[in-house]
């Protein structure tokens, strides 16, 4: 199994901008598609973006599309989400994941492992 660990996760005005970063470690980063997965207080938790192995194909909620991007770096292990004109109904935990595939895929239940989430709070 890999490990994961998000990182970036703070307080923001609405408007403002944030990257996530996710560092992974145990098995081989490359092999795993990748995704961005949040969970509002009260909500159940929902996709936000995800991408394949080699970062040609992302998949993008349609809740962010345009706002936010999924990228990743295979030679430092690490997957990033940049969010820009973010809004007080972005505000949440993000968990980076990996999953079982790996192609960009949307669904949670295809992800094994997931990380502690990083809580991101976004003011009026």
């Amino acid at each position: 199994q890999v490990q994961l660990v998000e990182s970036g996760g703070g307080l923001v005005q609405a408007g403002g901008s944030l990257r996530l970063s996710c560092a992974a470690s145990g098995r081989a980063f490359i092999n795993y598609g990748m995704g961005w997965f949040r969970q509002a207080p009260g909500k159940e938790r929902e996709f936000v973006a995800a991408i394949s192995w080699s970062g040609e194909s992302t998949s993008i909620a349609d809740s962010v599309k345009g706002r936010f991007t999924i990228s990743r770096d295979n030679a430092k292990s690490t997957l990033y989400l940049q969010m820009n004109s973010l809004k007080p109904e972005d505000t949440a935990v993000y968990y980076c994941a990996a999953s079982i595939w790996r192609h960009a895929v949307h669904i949670d239940s295809a992800f094994a492992s997931w990380g502690q989430g990083t809580q991101v709070t976004v003011s009026s």
